[in-house]
């Protein structure tokens, strides 16, 4: 299982509505959920990648889930974990790549430009998303 399936609706290969993406949704939030909404992007002891240290909650994961559920229709519920994301954002408004889930702490690349456009990328989609439910 890996987060970076959220992106097919975002490359348009599935219908972020479908419901094997509705149910891919779901199994990702279930298995590589990290808490507040944050997402690992796999579990390494499941993959193992090689890479030493501890892995994060990757950032641009969490943006692509807002996507999805915005896609969904569940706009509330993106616009919340929207808001929750965006609240990690450090003293000058940037975005680390990863974020330890227990303790907050910016992992990874920082600030990383991917989270930056993940960021960007989610709020046009909730405000096209947004401006369809209020016509």
């Amino acid at each position: 299982m890996d987060a970076s399936l959220l992106a097919l609706p975002l490359r348009r290969v599935l219908r972020a509505d479908d419901p094997r993406m509705v149910a891919t949704t779901a199994a990702i939030v279930e298995r590589l959920g990290a808490g507040q909404g944050l997402l690992f992007r796999y579990r390494p002891s499941e993959s193992p990648d090689g890479l030493p240290g501890p892995e994060g909650a990757f950032l641009l994961c969490s943006f692509w889930l807002v996507d999805n559920l915005a896609l969904q229709g569940r706009l509330d519920e993106a616009m919340s974990l929207y808001d929750g994301l965006c609240a990690y954002a450090g003293p000058l408004g940037l975005l680390p790549e990863q974020i330890d889930p227990q303790s907050g702490a910016f992992l990874g690349n920082y600030p990383q430009a991917f989270s930056h456009v993940g960021l960007i990328s989610s709020g046009v989609t909730l405000a096209r998303c947004l401006r369809q439910r209020d016509t």
